[in-house]
């Protein structure tokens, strides 16, 4: 069974950053697009960025500048940089993997973690 275990959200200044982590185990045969999501209390799961396994990489405009992602295929984990936090980044962020078994092409989830930015 494959699981996402994320890591190195909490609580942060303004203007603060914050590195995040999601670190893939299990039977894997290899990992197609990773990224990272995004759910702000009362609102919809939001696509924050994601980088395809040749390292192409998209982002949220309300992140672009700021937030960047990156993967290390042989650790099979992906990372989300946030500089230059705001409030309105508070969300629990969940990682997200298109992951390879030897009898499938399965999409997994991470268990999120909170991130809190103070003003």
């Amino acid at each position: 069974q494959v699981q996402l275990v994320e890591s190195g959200g909490g609580l942060v200044q303004a203007g603060g950053s914050l590195r995040l982590s999601c670190a893939a185990s299990g039977s894997i045969f290899g990992i197609n697009a990773m990224g990272w999501y995004r759910q702000a209390p009362g609102k919809q799961r939001e696509l924050v960025a994601a980088i395809t396994r040749g390292g192409n990489t998209d982002y949220a405009d309300s992140v672009k500048g700021r937030f960047f992602i990156s993967r290390d295929n042989a650790k099979r984990t992906v990372y989300l940089q946030m500089n230059s936090l705001k409030p309105e980044d508070t969300a629990v962020y969940y990682c997200n993997m298109g992951v390879m078994t030897m009898a499938t092409i399965t999409e997994v989830w991470g268990q999120g973690t909170l991130v809190t930015v103070s003003s």
